[in-house]
């Protein structure tokens, strides 16, 4: 049994893509929302089994992971979040690099030899990692347009899992890498589906219009904490609106704080993008997590937000 366990963002489809191209067969998919990372406490699997584990944390999914070693299960494990001490056992193949300008996309795209690069360039858009998805898409020749259309696809791609729960979003991450599946070239996929494309474009540009009307509600020279409503579009936008305020600030961080429909917020914490660091540190105070440059936090209660705040503004002083 085959089974692809993956984050359900740009940089976990677009990943998988490339394996899927590089290497066909059928498998079970595991996946979900962005924020959805404990994946693999939801595998079954046994001896002869093959896992392929794609952009969650290592960290946060450890016990999982030791159970299906101890139970002959082969892992492939890649990822670019905080892995902590990475277990030395024969059947798992690791493929970990947690540096600030590294996403899975472009660790895949390494491991295939550059083999589906323009995928590669697309998960890295999405991951927000301009600079390197353009230093690598040079190898393959593209003309401005064509960059600017893997960016805008990426971005989408990425928009799209960010929410609460599936019902947040405009396709289950599952559904939408299926759609994706097979394609060679990015190109070729937006030619054939526009319907899609044009459904993820609209709700991105809607989305990030309502976002860009709130004002923050803490503010320094070096921070800025945005509350988003509950509402269904401040769920999904909360992830890639961090990322353009970023870009757009690049000496300032950024937490957008939404409700989870838990009874609690949740954050988004951008680090500054000219200083890819500390955001998994901070979050990891308030049992969050991430990398570098980009963290959360699924779950603070409303009264800590202050602590949080505090705390935030500490770190990026």
């Amino acid at each position: 049994m085959n089974i692809d366990v993956f984050n359900g963002d740009a940089d976990g489809i677009c990943a998988l893509l490339q394996l899927r191209l590089a290497f066909p067969q059928e498998s079970t998919l595991i996946t979900g929302v962005k924020r959805d990372i404990g994946l693999l406490s939801r595998v079954s699997a046994g001896t002869g089994d093959q896992v392929v584990v794609l952009d969650v944390s290592l960290d946060k999914n450890r016990l999982a992971l030791t159970e299906l070693l101890k139970d002959g299960v082969s892992i492939l494990y890649m990822d670019h979040h905080y892995s902590g001490e990475i277990p030395v056992h024969p059947g798992l193949t690791p493929w970990i690099n947690t540096d600030a300008n590294v996403c899975t996309s472009l660790l895949m795209n390494t491991y295939l030899k550059q083999r589906f690069t323009a995928w590669a360039v697309t998960g890295a858009f999405g991951d927000n990692l301009d600079a390197a998805a353009q230093t690598v898409a040079k190898s393959i020749n593209l003309t401005a347009q064509e960059l600017l259309k893997l960016k805008q696809l990426g971005i989408c791609i990425n928009y799209n899992a960010y929410g609460t729960c599936i019902d947040d979003l405009y396709f289950a991450p599952d559904a939408l890498y299926r759609q994706l599946e097979g394609y060679v070239s990015p190109f070729d996929f937006i030619r054939d589906n526009t319907e899609i494309c044009q459904q993820l474009f609209n709700g991105y540009g809607e989305d990030m219009n309502l976002a860009r009307q709130i004002k923050a509600e803490y503010k320094t020279n070096t921070t800025a904490v945005f509350i988003l409503p509950d509402e269904k579009w401040a769920r999904r936008v909360a992830g890639v609106w961090g990322n353009e305020l970023v870009n757009q600030y690049p000496d300032r961080a950024h937490a957008i704080v939404s409700n989870n429909r838990r009874g609690c917020y949740q954050i988004s914490v951008r680090a500054p993008l000219n200083n890819k660091a500390g955001a998994d540190e901070l979050c990891a105070l308030f049992s969050g997590g991430g990398r570098k440059a980009a963290a959360g936090i699924d779950d603070i209660q409303y009264e800590q937000l202050t602590n949080f705040v505090a705390a935030f503004q500490n770190k990026y002083q």
